[in-house]
């Protein structure tokens, strides 16, 4: 049914209502006005408008890993500095996180190129870290989470540290350096630590731990 079909007979049905008395017939030609007033709102909506394609999906960008760079510090700051030519400020993306820092430089002379420190030496406070580019090179300066001095930017462990487990033999710490040397070590350092171990276990550690001095 069209339309025009439609407002026709919605007229003659409200024609109806307002001549009918009894409660049933009103209810009715009601009921029935309500069904073609949808029908006519729909016949009349508007043709929805078609959507967009999604645009499609940005390909993974490709970045040059800026692996060397220079850095200093005082008791507060550690300040990098990157030596990369043609960075616009808006096209560098950061993270900052309390032990990480990735840096991203967008369309440097048609490349992108960037910057991580996966796990650094000690906290830094994210939100007080900032990147500021310069004609030459870029200065990035993290803010320590505690004052003092970094031995490296890179967080490494320190593999010839002795345990320091109170809940563990004395003599364990000193064991477990002397298996870490013993793997570290050339042919006579290994049997150097081997003599050590073997006399450690008959009581003579002291004299066997001498001969690695």
């Amino acid at each position: 049914m069209s339309a025009e079909e439609l407002r026709l007979e919605l007229d003659e049905l409200r024609h109806l209502e307002g001549l009918a008395k009894r409660p049933r017939v009103q209810s009715l030609l009601a009921n029935e006005i309500r069904n073609v007033e949808a029908k006519l709102a729909k016949a009349t909506a508007p043709a929805p408008e078609p959507q967009a394609a999604p645009a499609p999906a940005r390909p993974g960008l490709n970045y040059v890993t800026l692996g060397s760079f220079s850095w200093d510090q005082d008791n507060e700051k550690i300040r990098i500095y990157i030596f990369l030519e043609g960075v616009e400020q808006e096209k560098v993306e950061t993270i900052f996180k309390p032990m990480s820092v990735d840096i991203k430089f967008h369309d440097v002379n048609g490349k992108n190129y960037r910057c991580a420190i996966p796990k650094l030496n000690k906290e830094i406070v994210p939100e007080k870290c900032k990147v500021v580019v310069k004609p030459t090179k870029v200065v990035v300066t993290l803010c320590k989470a505690s004052k003092g001095n970094w031995l490296d930017l890179h967080f490494k462990e320190d593999k010839f540290k002795p345990s320091m487990d109170k809940e563990k033999d004395p003599m364990s710490g000193i064991m477990d350096l002397m298996k870490n040397m013993y793997e570290e070590g050339d042919e006579d350092m290994k049997r150097t630590i081997a003599k050590a171990w073997s006399d450690a276990r008959s009581g003579k550690t002291t004299d066997s731990l001498s001969g690695l001095r």
